[in-house]
């Protein structure tokens, strides 16, 4: 296939029109065409290198990795470096292999990082452990190309013989480490980056992000559906002061400086954690345009998601030259971004309506062995008629929480939420076994009435539910028993549910399938009184034990802080 068109070279920073030859998959010629008035593209639009989301979790969109890759050619993505930690936390090695020998069915790059947290901690019960020998079982594999995020930091900077073990490993098979660590900083940060953890998707703040830069780490810019720090990282008031504190400053010629102010100063943009109603409008594309909202040079954005991955994870896409792989798109133009089509290997997989390739259904094995729950089991009892508690506070948008504390009343000696202070119960169900219940309180949903379950709460995704009394707590967490996971909403004789029965992360439909259903169940919840803007997501992060401040496992309130359980009441 032999055509000409304008094209984005990401390594020189120009767009010029090229004579471009493409032969078994790979870029054969690239030959750049004297610009002449009488010049005429074969192909209308841009060619941009297929876009790579360098941090993703496939199972947050809810899709198997097929049903992903359908959505996510629509909008331009042609490679997605992903951590299967969350179904490995339920299915172990079996659940990863499964994500890659799925991600095979279809023309799309999937690299996997081998998942090095399973569990996140020992604070929770969990589906299966991963040891370093199953780590270097998976480093083996050509299929993964890092060793994934390192949450585990305490066990890293304590020197936890085997999490070394884990990093020793990675740098043995010459695979990059990615990290995770929010809000460490100084000395602990210091040890940290010694052991050879590279990356970090967790900065939440301008200043937090440019320590970790300045020694060395590589900035992943999160813009998620929970989770969106890219207006903080990409502030142009912080960059401006940044770069009016640095040496330099007013000694460089204008125009440098002009460069440098629009500079992201971080090196690539992630999803890390996508709801399909959310992907249905756009991926990387959007966050691309969101980017140079925020006054970031377009070009510069689009080399944070094409040569900027490529080159660490060392895989062979992200640049249209000659002997690379023939992932490309053709976008209308670098305002509008709008996808035309999409290559991969040199064969379109979208053609601007179509995706050209067809998924396959999955039966996969039930896990949620969980028998029926009792209203009582969603009660706390006191023997009084008012308590202190500990309460967990979340917010709209953040995975970060607070430990704020609540005097509560008691009737019947349980002790009760106060909606009017948005103070409602929250509970986490084992999900491996049932033996493990635990209850506690949170504000920040302000649900008036009825509850919301998910059998999506990171990392070991157990059940959890929140709600404003024990009834519709209990109903909720049985209709996922019932129907082997998914989302669930309980109000009196109402309820409805979103199945996802791979895993009990994943649904066998399509995205627009998914997110329609995500959507009637979100305006349920809406009606419930909550104004988060995306409930189930956040909900799934309450029980995050690596992510501060306060959070609840299957075992009880957990202090991320202090990496301990609290007592529920304050004596």
């Amino acid at each position: 296939m032999t055509f000409t068109a304008y094209i984005l070279d990401v390594l020189t920073d120009s767009v010029y029109p090229a004579k471009i030859t493409i032969e078994n998959g790979i870029f054969k010629e690239i030959i750049p065409i004297a610009v002449e008035s009488e010049f005429k593209a074969d192909i209308e639009g841009l060619i941009l290198p297929g876009f790579i989301d360098s941090h993703i979790h496939i199972e947050s969109t809810m899709l198997t990795p097929a049903q992903f890759a359908k959505i996510a050619v629509r909008h331009g993505t042609t490679s997605v470096v992903c951590d299967p930690h969350e179904i490995a936390n339920v299915c172990g090695i079996e659940g990863i292999e499964f994500m890659i020998k799925n991600a095979q069915t279809v023309p799309f790059n999937f690299y996997f990082t081998a998942p090095s947290c399973v569990p996140a901690t020992n604070f929770e019960t969990s589906g299966a452990v991963l040891d370093s020998s199953d780590m270097e079982f998976l480093l083996e594999k050509d299929e993964i190309v890092a060793l994934g995020e390192m949450m585990n930091f305490p066990g890293v900077i304590n020197g936890d013989v085997e999490v070394l073990r884990k990093l020793e490993l990675a740098n043995e098979y010459n695979k990059p480490v990615d990290g995770h660590a929010p809000m460490l900083s100084g000395k602990d940060l210091d040890k940290y980056i010694e052991q050879y953890i590279i990356t970090d998707h967790e900065c939440s703040s301008f200043g937090e992000a440019i320590e970790k830069k300045h020694k060395g780490m590589k900035i992943m810019v999160r813009d998620g559906s929970s989770a969106k720090n890219m207006e903080a990282l990409f502030d142009f008031t912080e960059r401006v002061n940044y770069w009016r504190n640095q040496d330099s400053f007013g000694i460089i010629p204008t125009e440098i400086l002009e460069r440098r102010i629009h500079s992201p100063i971080f090196d690539f943009i992630v999803s890390d954690d996508k709801h399909p109603n959310d992907l249905t409008k756009g991926h990387l594309n959007k966050s691309i345009q969101k980017a140079c909202e925020l006054e970031v040079d377009i070009i510069k954005a689009i080399e944070m998601v094409t040569i900027n991955p490529a080159s660490h994870y060392n895989i062979d896409a992200g640049t249209i030259v000659k002997g690379a792989k023939a992932d490309f798109i053709v976008v209308d133009n670098l305002v509008d971004l709008n996808v035309l089509k999409t290559y991969i290997g040199g064969q379109c997989v979208f053609d601007g309506e179509n995706v050209l390739f067809d998924v396959e259904e999955i039966d996969y094995k039930n896990t949620i062995n969980v028998s029926k729950k009792e209203v009582r089991d969603f009660e706390v009892c006191f023997d009084g008629e008012e308590c202190e508690v500990n309460v967990i506070q979340c917010f709209n948008g953040e995975l970060i929480t607070q430990n704020i504390k609540s005097t509560l009343k008691c009737e019947n000696n349980i002790i009760q939420p106060d909606l009017k202070e948005d103070i409602l119960k929250i509970a986490v169900v084992d999900r491996y076994t049932g033996d493990n219940i635990s209850n506690a309180f949170i504000k920040g949903f302000h649900l008036k009435k009825g509850a919301i379950a998910s059998s999506v709460s990171h990392d070991s995704h157990n059940l959890i539910v929140v709600g404003t009394n024990a009834n519709d707590m209990a109903n909720a967490i049985n209709i996922l028993i019932e129907n082997k996971g998914g989302f669930s909403v309980a109000y009196e004789d109402m309820n409805d549910y979103l199945t996802l029965s791979v895993a009990g992360l994943m649904s066998n439909e399509d995205a627009y399938s998914v997110a329609s259903k995500l959507d009637e169940l979100e305006e349920i919840v809406d009606r419930f009184g909550c104004r988060l803007d995306s409930p189930f997501m956040t909900l799934s992060f309450m029980a995050l034990l690596v992510i501060p401040s306060l959070k609840l496992s299957d075992k009880g309130l957990f202090d991320g802080d202090n990496f301990e359980f609290i007592d529920l009441i304050i004596n």
